[in-house]
């Protein structure tokens, strides 16, 4: 801004020269904050065909009651994931809500996104928490954290171009897929523990997610698991000893659990392959928002990254599981087209104050293995079948027998749950599964180039292809 023009000409008084810079440096650090939204129209209504950007908003109580759907829109998964995992779930909704703040200020409220709790981190966690209790679970976290921050950092100087050559379709799919089906022993030890609540809630979310439009549909799985909640209720299966103990102990106000870190390297490979699913959800997500709003939003990608990494770098530091952004409420800002980052203020905000609520947190807690296995059966199978969206996305050519193989082997040794044993450390399921997924995939497309031996069947090898099905 330039000094102000007096009629005479004459300079401003000394007292008065330097404030137009002090209003520039506010403005520059709430520009670069993201909090300058411009008010869309008159804040009311948004007309047909129209969107609210990120950069604007609508008056502040309807961006407030927006920002209380996309809480109730990320609540159901959030919550679920410390309830797997048996971390505390106020903590968990604690940093979900710190990890929005900071991804908003990193992307400087250009990516509207909610962090929370990233459902790739169940696998691991409950295997290290078996091996070395909720502290080793966190270290790993962090471990991933690091990973996925480092990768943000690549992303924003080099662009994704080197990613999809190290991690084609065929190898991305593969991971996800057996991050997801890895966790189906534990969705049926839930499941048996009481297997009429978990059929109720497996049962409801089927039927709400297909009776019901719009955001009621979207909350399947969190209306499916409020009426397994009510039928573990109503047969006795819910104790609320820990509710009044909560109450009696804290009172109204009280800060989440938190616990400290402990560092295992032998946990390294078991949790950074789980970077590779945070980076196609925060990818996705940055390209749908894109495409919903107009916006150029590539500059962002790696930003986007970075805060994911340290989001969970921050929640595994003090209790928390790994974030990632959400989907579900994608649909929310589809359903009202507010894409407003000032909503996701609201919803970040929301989280931390009932966070603190210790009675809010006591109760979540209690919701009995019945209702998770049920919702864990949904859950589970979801993230392998993203995976296998992947694949179908990118038409994976599964009669090429490199694309087969690769799946095949990695798919087995994930699911089937294989260990490794090496100087110490040892090497679970996920971890051999993504090596093998990575080392089959280059190995055989490798020596198929060299050796022109690609073939479109894996049993009639046809080698006339041409160009080669490898890409």
């Amino acid at each position: 801004m330039s000094s102000p023009v007096f009629p005479d000409h004459t300079p401003p008084p000394q007292d008065e020269q330097h404030e137009p810079r002090k209003q520039d440096r506010r403005g520059g650090v709430v520009e670069r904050l993201g909090l300058n939204w411009r008010l869309h129209g008159d804040g009311r209504h948004v007309a047909p065909g129209d969107v609210v950007t990120p950069r604007e908003r609508l008056a502040w109580p309807r961006t407030i009651s927006i920002g209380a759907q996309h809480v109730v829109a990320m609540f159901g998964a959030t919550f679920l994931v410390p309830l797997l995992t048996g971390f505390p779930p106020a903590t968990t909704l604690f940093f979900s809500g710190i990890g929005t703040v900071l991804f908003l200020v990193i992307t400087a409220g250009r990516v509207p996104s909610y962090l929370g709790s990233s459902f790739a981190f169940i696998a691991p966690i409950t295997a290290s928490v078996n091996q070395y209790g909720p502290g080793g679970a966190l270290g790993g976290v962090i471990m991933a954290g690091a990973a996925l921050f480092l990768i943000g950092v690549i992303v924003q100087i080099a662009g994704t171009g080197w990613l999809q050559k190290l991690m084609p379709p065929a190898v991305t799919g593969t991971i996800v897929a057996l991050i997801g089906f890895n966790l189906a022993p534990s969705a049926k030890q839930n499941f048996t523990a009481a297997p009429v609540t978990a059929l109720v809630t497996l049962g409801s979310i089927i039927l709400i997610s297909v009776l019901f439009r719009g955001l009621l549909g979207r909350l399947s799985i969190l209306l499916g698991v409020a009426i397994g909640y009510v039928t573990a209720v109503i047969r006795g299966e819910v104790d609320f000893t820990s509710i009044r103990a909560a109450w009696n102990e804290q009172g109204v106000f009280g800060l989440p659990q938190f616990h400290s870190p402990e560092f295992h390297l032998n946990l390294a490979g078991l949790f950074i392959p789980v970077i590779l699913v945070l980076v196609a959800e925060n990818i996705g997500h940055v390209k749908s928002v894109a495409l919903m709003t107009g916006d150029d939003l590539d500059p962002y990608m790696g930003r986007a990254i970075i805060s994911d990494g340290l989001a969970t770098m921050i929640a595994g530091s003090g209790g928390g599981s790994g974030t990632t952004t959400y989907a579900e409420n994608i649909g929310v800002m589809a359903a009202t087209r507010v894409y407003s980052t000032a909503a996701y203020w609201v919803a970040a905000l929301v989280a931390i104050l009932l966070s603190v609520l210790p009675v809010f947190g006591a109760a979540v807690a209690t919701v009995p293995q019945g209702v998770l296995g049920g919702a864990a059966t949904v859950l589970y199978g979801m993230i392998g079948m993203l995976g296998v969206r992947i694949w179908v996305q990118n038409r994976v050519d599964f009669s090429n027998p490199v694309n087969l193989t690769t799946a095949a082997i990695a798919m087995i040794v994930g699911i089937g749950d294989y260990t490794w044993s090496f100087a110490g450390l040892d090497f679970a399921g996920i971890a051999l599964g993504t090596a093998a997924a990575l080392v089959v995939y280059h190995l055989m497309a490798g020596i198929a180039r060299a050796r022109g031996s690609v073939g479109s069947d894996p049993l009639t090898p046809d080698t006339s292809q041409s160009p080669s099905p490898l890409g």
